[in-house]
């Protein structure tokens, strides 16, 4: 089982069974502190065991991020501190 959150490279490496969730890169499981998403999202993965019969099956995790990609991209950069 996979989860992903690069969804052209899960389509190209089919997995037998995969979660895509439309997160930024790092945050498969969703925002840091937020256990009842985790748990969710936690909960969906293990589950392609039991429902999923056909490999390569891809399903799409149906909460959104919620905000713009760039400004968590540029908050988690800066706490990288200075290239």
């Amino acid at each position: 089982m996979l989860l992903s959150t690069g969804l052209d490279l899960t389509q190209q490496v089919l997995p037998p069974r995969s979660l895509f969730v439309n997160h930024p890169m790092g945050n498969p499981f969703g925002r840091p502190g937020d256990g009842d998403q985790q748990r969710r999202i936690l909960r969906a993965v293990l589950g392609l065991a039991e429902r999923v019969t056909v490999p390569g099956t891809i399903e799409m995790w149906p909460e959104p991020w919620g905000e713009d990609f760039d400004d968590v991209i540029d908050r988690t950069l800066g706490a990288m501190g200075p290239s």
